[in-house]
């Protein structure tokens, strides 16, 4: 997925033009993966001339925990990354959907992967995102032969940019194979999740998805998606979830802030349910892009509007 970005970036603690918003090729976190990174999704409403900033503030939680996971500090309080990020957003004046991402990274030029005394420089910068994954259709997924890392080896609570090459490595071999997408296995042999992307399954009307002691990252999607069943009547289960479980779901679907309710139709080219979108899962995705696109009074609160000018 090619995407271009909108004109302005925050680098180095002001709004400058993307074009001057550059790193040296000596810069630690370019060489060693020392950096961690966030996204915030916005959603334009073209009838009112505003954008809705979904979860702004437990984004910013989690990037923040990210660095302590990583035992550095950051330039910022959440208010002035709140801030920051809202005025960056107004800079560029969006007329469409959109992603932010947020960027914490070592930038001195120091030859070792050393997190001793760590402190993180911070950039951001925002691209129009409608389909990060296809709407339209299921998605046919592969479980990898990758296993997915272990939070003894990298921390799985944390967006560590070195840690996504394992999330690559998995994405490249289903790809090369003819999938949308892949599912990756912890050390225990039991489901984690997508390449980057958390996952759910639906069983006898119940929505299950694995819990935090499988090596998940703390989605702020997946929070949301267990909440919203949960105020819907929906029975919730957060446990160990085996490869063969996946097989005979009645239903199956990926989250994340880039890929939003993504269902699945197929994995390791068995058919998932009745290989057409599940109930639950249409009813948990109507009811996500009401809220993320501010039009649901119940969950207003997670929803930050920005004015856009003409």
């Amino acid at each position: 997925m090619k995407t271009g970005s909108f004109p302005y970036a925050f680098f180095q603690g002001k709004i400058v033009p993307i074009e001057d918003a550059k790193v040296s090729v000596m810069t630690n976190a370019l060489q060693y993966g020392t950096g961690f990174f966030g996204g915030i999704r916005g959603y334009y409403n073209n009838e009112q001339n505003f954008v809705s900033l979904f979860r702004i503030e437990d984004h910013i939680k989690r990037f923040i925990d990210a660095a302590k996971i990583l035992g550095g500090d950051l330039p910022y309080t959440s208010q002035e990354f709140k801030k920051n990020i809202i005025e960056l957003v107004k800079k560029n004046q969006p007329k469409t959907n959109l992603y932010i991402r947020l960027f914490g990274y070592i930038g001195h030029t120091n030859l070792s992967p050393n997190f001793t005394d760590a402190h993180f420089d911070f950039s951001s910068y925002i691209i129009p995102l409608e389909e990060y994954m296809p709407m339209g259709k299921g998605l046919s997924l592969l479980v990898s032969s990758w296993q997915r890392i272990n939070d003894n080896s990298i921390s799985t609570l944390a967006k560590a940019t070195g840690g996504y090459i394992n999330s690559a490595l998995a994405r490249k071999e289903a790809n090369e194979n003819g999938y949308d997408e892949a599912i990756l296995l912890n050390k225990f042999g039991n489901v984690a999740e997508g390449s980057a992307e958390n996952i759910f399954i639906i069983r006898d009307n119940k929505l299950i998805t694995p819990g935090f002691s499988e090596g998940v990252l703390e989605g702020v999607t997946r929070k949301s998606v267990l909440k919203v069943a949960e105020d819907m009547g929906i029975e919730t289960v957060e446990r160990p979830i085996e490869r063969s479980e996946l097989y005979i779901a009645d239903e199956a679907f990926l989250t994340g802030t880039a890929c939003q309710v993504a269902w699945i139709e197929k994995i390791d080219r068995r058919t998932i349910g009745n290989g057409k979108i599940g109930p639950i899962t249409s009813q948990l995705r109507k009811k996500f892009f009401k809220i993320v696109n501010g039009e649901d009074e119940q969950y207003s609160k997670w929803c930050t509007k920005l004015e856009i000018e003409n």
